[in-house]
């Protein structure tokens, strides 16, 4: 089981690397993200760093049992580090060619820190930092751009975005979540170029879109997706077409910005909620390709929200169920945004968490009886038994019983119900039957038929009026 990270032990082991690689000859610096993270005062979640060691150089500096070479085509290996430490990203300066796949470079070139950070997508993730001199090496303008709080693609945006169309959703996520605005030619690029967004794999949107939805700005990020035409590629459900939509929209947005570290399954049926039934939720994240497990609890969000309101009303059994279903802590979550989002009031949601207070055994008490019980009792096993433990298991619940033997009482009574319905059923369809058959007898005996027909109804009549008799024997 690998050690938990800490953050001081992470830092110390990405300035080792750098040291190590430094002592043998070869340039390094901390590159991207983490120098992104480090510069707006945040703890970097992970360090990757950039050298002009080659895959096999790195390799034979680190040894191969603390490497692995799962990315040395493109130049990157991984080094493991001690328990807590993590592992870091060693990639060797590049300079990439095309990208026919619109995700990857068809091959790369080893080249200088320069040409390695212009092939990078933004300014703010083109940095370097040399940990040693604690200095930053800037070839992109990154760090002026942060400063004004912009994002910008490095270069040419239209090229940016040609070699890999995901960069365009990266840019909205990265834009909302470090609060910066998008720089004017960027912005301009992604709106023309979004509906060629649809040619990255469900997969890696759905990946992005869950980076987004989780993140504290992720109202911000659903606002700026909508506002770009990339949510009409990806997620045309949530696209408002009049104003009354656009006030939903709204809302929705609210909902959003009011959930505190929602899981995704929570914010994705945040965002779909007033805009999808549960049929659909699931069907987007079919489109997707979420985990059956992830597309479940999406859709019960959906089809459940607006339940617990209603909650000091609701017979026990039929709250009970809720309450005690595995997603409840997110299904709470979820309306208080919305009360929050609205009037505030939350007395209900309150209410509903302190009942999930109680011992176990009274919020969810054993059942009375099982299926085996009900064979053991003589009831002939079939699609009635659902049924009935349902109905056994709400009466319990609603203290109407208490006892193994009260409920199987209560099957009986059930069973004994349910046949009287069917009885009644067959004893009209009878008597349809036998005014059928007296309707074409008469007919028959009219016309003096002598072909037999006449016989042979009142053979039929005379089978249907004593299986009456014999039916109405039995209700009797």
């Amino acid at each position: 089981m690998a050690s938990p990270l800490v953050p001081s032990k992470q830092r110390r082991f990405a300035v080792d690397v750098v040291r190590r690689l430094r002592k043998a000859g070869f340039q390094a610096y901390w590159a991207g993200g983490c120098v992104r993270d480090q510069l707006l005062g945040r703890e970097p979640k992970d360090y990757d760093v950039a050298t002009d060691a080659t895959p096999d150089q790195s390799r034979a500096l680190f040894g191969p049992r603390r490497t692995l070479a799962l990315g040395a085509a493109f130049g990157v290996i991984t080094v493991l580090g001690p328990p807590g430490a993590g592992q870091v990203e060693l990639a060797t300066f590049r300079r990439d060619a095309a990208y026919s796949d619109g995700r990857h470079p068809d091959y790369v070139t080893f080249s200088t820190p320069r040409e390695d950070a212009a092939r990078r997508d933004f300014t703010i993730n083109g940095l370097f930092y040399d940990p040693i001199h604690e200095r930053v090496i800037d070839f992109v303008g990154g760090e002026q751009d942060l400063r004004a709080g912009i994002l910008r693609a490095i270069g040419d945006p239209a090229e940016r975005f040609h070699e890999d169309k995901l960069r365009m959703l990266r840019a909205v996520r990265f834009a909302a979540a470090f609060e910066l605005r998008l720089d004017e030619a960027t912005e301009a690029v992604i709106r023309r170029m979004a509906s060629q967004i649809v040619a990255v794999s469900p997969e890696r949107i759905a990946a992005e879109m869950q980076r987004i939805l989780v993140d504290a700005h992720r109202a911000r990020a659903v606002r700026m997706t909508v506002e770009t035409g990339l949510a009409a590629a990806i997620l045309p459900e949530v696209v408002p077409a009049d104003e009354p939509a656009r006030a939903r929209l709204e809302a929705t947005l609210a909902v959003l910005d009011r959930l505190s570290q929602p899981s995704f399954p929570l914010a994705l049926a945040a965002l779909l909620h007033g805009w999808v039934d549960p049929a659909g939720a699931e069907a987007i994240c079919r489109r997707w390709r979420l985990s059956s497990k992830q597309a479940g609890r999406v859709a019960w969000l959906v089809a459940d929200r607006g339940v617990l309101p209603h909650a000091r009303s609701m017979p026990w059994s039929k709250l009970q169920k809720v309450l005690v279903a595995e997603g409840i802590g997110e299904l709470l979550d979820f309306e208080e945004a919305v009360a929050r989002a609205g009037s505030d009031e939350t007395s209900v949601i309150d209410w509903c968490r302190s009942l999930l207070g109680q011992p176990r055994e009274a919020l969810d008490p054993p059942p009375l009886v099982s299926g085996d019980d009900l064979i053991r009792h003589g009831v002939p096993p079939g699609p009635k038994y659902r049924v009935l433990l349902e109905r056994i298991r709400d009466a319990q619940l609603d203290g109407e019983i208490h006892t193994r033997q009260e409920a199987l009482e209560l099957a009986d009574r059930i069973l004994e119900q349910a046949m009287d319905k069917r009885l009644k059923k067959k004893i009209e369809a009878l008597n349809q039957r036998i005014q059928r058959l007296r309707q074409q007898l008469a007919g028959a005996r009219k016309q003096r038929d002598e072909s037999g027909e006449a016989a042979a109804l009142e053979r039929q009549l005379a089978e249907a009026e004593a299986e009456l008799r014999k039916v109405k024997d039995a209700v009797e």
